[in-house]
């Protein structure tokens, strides 16, 4: 009943109780919450972002910095945990996560184990990292899209996850130099039914987008979305089945090339995410900064929209950078989700808006710290 709580309609996931010990900076700490805005602020260094990253690990995939579970231990301490306790639909339910005897993260919700990469509830995030995200590489694109799939499609890290599991077991076959033929043509069966299972998420959400994003009103530019890549354009032309058959023959075409490369030629793994603004046709990468930002907000509360349960809502630093009318539609917007937002700043007035709509947080020196909320 858990797991159905965290992904039914009828109500965003709450958290309630944070707690985190040895995580990063942190020695111990505790917070209690309600279903407002949490607004976290301090100084560069104090432990915000670490804070928000703390709760990325409730969710699917390895969190916000895509850390190693070790790489979160607190120096000196030897394991770390994060537990949260979070109001649903059908009840509460308690998720914890830490470090675990063989250096991979261990989940448990309700006292049940989960596998680290599965998480227990949906979380979309932003932070000043992915500033870059439309000048940098594919990659990092790749992974915004699946993490706001994987708002609307729990299943999809599943998926995604398979099918990598079985990309590296091709490539260390051929790697090899095996001679077995039936087993790579297995794997790479089985790579072509996880890929198009995964381009065909990511295909529905862009088009699903494309409707949410075109309808928006207010500040944040409209942006258009679409997918290129070779599998990607193989949907667009004949039914899935067709496709893992064109996959499936691309494959068993570049094992030669893709032994000598150590790595993948043909697979969802080499798509990309194209984003412009479609009022002023310019690619995103194109666009200033303070546009860029403003493009993945949009893109971030459009899919907020589209899920069947809202998200969480990590947003780090991100208010401080937008002018008034953007700030102020943020808020707005983030209030008629009807889900949980926990924002990060330097300056608590940048938050004097969400007065009497916010718990009010100081963070120094990983101590964290209620503060009376800001006059608007």
């Amino acid at each position: 009943m858990a797991e159905a709580a965290l992904h039914t309609s009828g109500g965003a996931p709450v958290v309630r109780r944070l707690a985190l010990s040895d995580f990063r900076n942190y020695r111990e700490a505790r917070l209690e919450a309600d279903a407002r805005f949490v607004v976290l602020t301090g100084p560069n260094g104090a432990g915000k972002t670490n804070l928000l990253e703390a709760l990325s690990l409730l969710a699917p995939g390895r969190g916000l910095r895509r850390a190693r579970p070790r790489e979160l231990t607190r120096l000196g301490a030897e394991r770390w945990t994060v537990t949260a306790r979070l109001d649903t639909a059908f009840g509460a339910v308690d998720i914890g996560t830490g470090l675990g005897e063989d250096d991979r993260r261990a989940v448990h919700v309700d006292g049940a184990p989960r596998r680290g990469r599965e998480g227990a509830v949906a979380a979309v995030w932003l932070t000043p990292r992915m500033d870059r995200l439309f000048l940098d590489g594919a990659g990092a694109r790749r992974r915004f899209l699946d993490r706001l799939v994987l708002a609307v499609d729990p299943a999809h890290a599943g998926r995604v996850q398979a099918y990598e599991t079985a990309m590296r077991q091709r490539l260390a076959l051929l790697r090899a130099g095996t001679a077995d033929g039936d087993w790579l043509a297995a794997l790479e069966r089985s790579m072509a039914e996880r890929g198009i299972a995964v381009a065909a998420s990511r295909r529905d959400l862009v088009e699903r987008l494309r409707t949410a994003l075109a309808s928006a009103d207010g500040p944040f530019p409209k942006a258009q979305v679409a997918l290129a890549g070779e599998v990607d354009a193989w949907l667009e032309e004949e039914p899935a089945l067709g496709a893992e058959d064109r996959l499936v023959a691309a494959l068993a075409a570049g094992r030669s090339r893709d032994a000598e490369s150590g790595r993948t030629g043909a697979g969802p793994h080499r798509s990309d995410l194209a984003v412009a603004d479609a009022e002023r046709g310019m690619p995103a990468a194109d666009c200033s900064t303070g546009e860029q930002k403003a493009l993945l907000i949009a893109l971030v509360l459009a899919s907020a929209r589209l899920a069947a349960l809202p998200p969480l809502l990590l947003l780090d630093d991100v208010a401080a950078y937008l002018d008034e009318d953007r700030r102020l539609a943020l808020f707005d917007e983030i209030g008629r989700l009807g889900c949980q937002a926990w924002l990060t700043g330097a300056d608590p007035a940048t938050f004097a808006p969400l007065a009497g709509r916010a718990l009010n947080v100081g963070i120094e020196n990983a101590v964290l710290t209620p503060l009376p909320p800001e006059r608007p």
